[in-house]
């Protein structure tokens, strides 16, 4: 007797048939074979299955019943089509990040709470990226699914324009008033800022002091003085120069002092403040003279409103 659990069973094997013979049975074997053998449609039908079921579940699921009952039975069917996704070959093996230099990596993996193995189409990438871009150093993020195992993430980091003194701390700041981090070890030679509310005008800061490039290399701390103004401070004598800009209009204020500079070497006297918050006059404090008022430097400007300027 035949074992019913032979695939190569010939249809006449069967009581009350008559046995063929010849090419025949051969032939009729041959096309049993065919039949029953496991086809290679069954791996390629599993994951079309696969993508198709968490496709209904994760992108549909508003067939449910809204009650404890219909909440726990969309969890288990999707669940369940997740691990049969997996099976299927759509679980992560890889996580390839693209734009890292500065973020930790620990960082990254933590944010990203992906693992090896987990099935792909589990990942909800919106909340993934947010989870990113809450990292301080990275600006903004791109998280996607490459199938069937790969997710590539591409962050953009902030980049420190600036050093902020708070309460006794360092911190880095970026353009955009970001503080990103407080290993400030290698951006010791970044403009040192003082104040309160000094980051969120970092960006107004960098467009001004560029404007004038051989005064911008110069510049060595920031003071954000009552909310309103800057005063600089500058790298010439072993204290410094302070260069008080005007609340209204600074720019045009340090293009005067670039060319009172330029023109007639101002920053290379013997001077340790100079007041340009006054629109019709520039006052000097040297370091052997007391404040001196020196009107011919600083002409044509408007005279601001009154109180503007302290």
């Amino acid at each position: 007797m035949r074992r019913m659990s032979d695939v190569t069973i010939a249809i006449d094997d069967r009581p009350g048939l008559r046995r063929r013979t010849g090419s025949k049975a051969r032939r009729s074997a041959g096309d049993a074979r065919r039949r029953l053998k496991p086809a290679g449609w069954r791996k390629p039908a599993l994951l079309i299955l696969a993508a198709a079921g968490v496709s209904l579940v994760i992108g549909c699921p508003l067939w449910l019943v809204r009650s404890d009952a219909g909440q726990h039975l969309q969890d288990a069917v999707r669940n369940q089509v997740l691990a049969l996704s997996a099976r299927a070959g759509f679980k992560v093996e890889e996580v390839f990040v693209e734009g890292r230099s500065r973020t930790p990596r620990e960082s990254m993996l933590a944010s990203l709470g992906i693992h090896r193995g987990d099935p792909i189409f589990g990942i909800d990438l919106s909340v993934a990226r947010r989870h990113v871009e809450e990292i301080s150093w990275v600006k903004s993020a791109t998280v996607e699914r490459r199938l069937p195992n790969e997710v590539h993430v591409l962050i953009t980091e902030r980049a420190p324009v600036m050093l902020w003194q708070n309460q006794g701390r360092y911190y880095l700041v970026d353009r955009e008033g970001q503080v990103v981090g407080d290993e400030i070890e290698e951006y010791a030679d970044l403009p040192l800022t003082v104040g309160e509310g000094a980051p969120d005008h970092a960006g107004e800061l960098m467009d001004l002091l560029k404007t004038e490039p051989a005064l911008q290399a110069r510049v060595k701390a920031a003071q954000w003085v009552g909310g309103r103004r800057w005063t600089l401070t500058l790298d010439h004598a072993p204290g410094g120069i302070e260069v008080m800009l005007p609340e209204s209009d600074p720019q045009s204020a340090w293009h005067d002092l670039a060319k009172l500079d330029t023109e007639q070497s101002l920053l290379e006297r013997q001077i340790t403040v100079v007041d340009m918050r006054l629109p019709d006059r520039l006052v000097l404090r040297t370091t052997a003279t007391g404040p001196s008022a020196v009107p011919p430097l600083v002409q044509g400007k408007k005279k601001p409103p009154p109180g503007k300027d302290a």
